[in-house]
């Protein structure tokens, strides 16, 4: 390299040895990979997601593992290809996996549900992708429920070693506070059972998302984020999103950030999800 091009590039490089600084001292944007949930696109289970989240703007989507009419739907091979095919024509990542049908079938009353995570850590190794959602609302809510989180944990142990070895993440989602998601993930004893963080759902249980970002985040134990609000675009709700970027530039947070729910009264997905889009490119770059 000449010694006029190292000049050009210096910056650059600089950048990347001081962490995200310039030899200004400017700080660099940190960009989030930013993706969306297919059932939040209303195409669960469906290739054609990809391609509206490319005309969206998105880079990535989060997949359903299964429906209520299909329970192993990502399990089956020729699924799986669909979905490689559609991501690779339209560049959109997959960029993880979820079980929202556990809302319905809970892991902590149903024996079957334990070979739903097992097929979706195989369909998540299947499709390159780390995280798997486990849901935890609706009839498989934790809440006030000790006996059920005894048997989750034991189910979640079952699970867990396969997930190590095939390097995926299990997720709890849930109302519970991040005390009780720790200890949770202490009694299974697994690195690979971490917490799928939603502010949104953090503040509707009555905690608080901004300190809980931080006790969870300093443990390496956010696998993803969601981006939500009830009945709001994102920004017209009740949560600080500027501020949960700091908390998670704090942390140093890598994953995804995937955008669900927030179509408010009236508005269709398609109405909703370009303005989302461009608020989160916005705040999160």
């Amino acid at each position: 390299m000449k010694r006029r091009e190292a000049l050009i590039h210096l910056p650059v490089v600089a950048a990347s040895l001081l962490g995200g600084t310039t030899l200004w001292g400017q700080p660099t944007k940190k960009k989030y990979h930013l993706g969306a949930c297919d059932w939040s696109l209303h195409r669960a289970c469906n290739p054609e997601v990809f391609a509206f989240a490319k005309q969206i703007g998105l880079e990535g989507v989060q997949l359903s593992y299964n429906s209520r009419k299909d329970e192993t739907y990502l399990l089956r091979p020729e699924n799986q290809e669909a979905m490689r095919a559609a991501a690779l024509q339209t560049g959109v990542k997959i960029a993880s996996l979820a079980i929202g049908e556990l809302n319905r079938v809970p892991l902590k009353s149903e024996a079957r549900t334990v070979d739903w995570v097992s097929g979706s850590i195989d369909a998540a190794h299947a499709l390159g992708v780390q995280v798997v959602l486990l849901a935890f609302f609706s009839q498989g809510d934790l809440r006030k429920d000790d006996e059920g989180k005894k048997i989750v944990i034991e189910r979640l142990r079952q699970v867990a070693p396969k997930a190590e070895k095939q390097g995926v993440i299990l997720a709890i989602e849930s109302y519970l506070s991040a005390k009780e998601h720790l200890e949770i993930i202490e009694a299974v004893g697994s690195p690979n059972v971490r917490v799928y963080y939603d502010p949104r759902n953090a503040a509707d249980a009555g905690h608080d998302p901004y300190a809980e970002i931080l006790m969870l985040g300093k443990r390496k134990l956010i696998s993803e984020i969601h981006l939500k609000e009830n009945e709001f675009l994102l920004g017209q709700g009740s949560i600080d999103w500027k501020h949960v970027k700091v908390l998670l530039d704090e942390i140093e947070y890598k994953g995804w950030a995937q955008i669900e729910g927030a179509v408010p009264k009236g508005k269709t997905v398609e109405d909703a999800y370009p303005q989302n889009v461009k608020f989160v490119r916005e705040v999160f770059g």
